[in-house]
């Protein structure tokens, strides 16, 4: 205990500059957490969480899929978390979304999307579980139920959309196909205070 006690000293000491460095090193450390909070901030970090659709179009280049599913029958019903993300675990639903955002803003930040995005296995599964579960009623008493995204890939049985291709998303997949999908314009992330000064001075 006292040997624990006497490292994690040595580890703190170890951290805290000499004194002629404290000051350059507070500075450098409130530019790096005011950056922290201002990508956070941008990012709309926060609006991950919930399970609204616009939550998705922070990133434009899924302005054709949500103008198409808000052009469904599919928009009365459900939204896209429903479809797209694990629901029969609360743990697995945030993992998920987590790890498939980072992924998706990794993508974003360095340019590399696709013109046309195509579903990845595990959104796939997720998908084809979200068919069944909300369908229940329609596939329990069929083979359907059993199918997953691997087993119809190896030939055994077909996936919901194999038949209901256009559900709910159409045949438009591609940014250069809709480019202008009517969406909900996003709010700005320029301060309000920022704002008011730019339209002060511009008159």
């Amino acid at each position: 205990m006292i040997y624990n006690i006497k490292k994690m000293k040595k580890i703190l000491l170890f951290l805290i500059p000499p004194p002629q460095w404290r000051m350059a090193a507070t500075i450098v450390l409130g530019i790096i957490v005011g950056l922290a909070f201002f990508i956070f901030h941008i990012s709309k970090a926060t609006s991950y969480l919930s399970d609204k659709p616009e939550t998705c179009i922070n990133c434009h280049v899924m302005y054709p899929q949500y103008a198409s599913w808000k052009n469904s029958s599919h928009h009365a019903v459900t939204n896209c978390t429903e479809c797209h993300v694990p629901n029969h675990k609360i743990f697995l639903k945030y993992y998920f979304k987590a790890s498939d955002g980072a992924r998706h803003a990794t993508i974003f930040t360095a340019r590399a999307e696709p013109q046309v995005i195509s579903i990845k296995q595990a959104g796939a599964n997720a998908v084809q579980q979200n068919c069944n579960r909300c369908h229940m009623d329609l596939v329990e008493m069929t083979s359907l139920v059993e199918h997953t995204y691997k087993s119809a890939h190896a030939g055994d049985g077909k996936l919901c959309w194999d038949c209901h291709r256009e559900v709910p998303h159409g045949s438009v997949r591609s940014l250069s196909s809709a480019p202008f999908s009517l969406v909900p314009r996003l709010p700005s992330i320029t301060p309000d205070w920022l704002s008011a000064s730019l339209k002060q001075n511009n008159k």
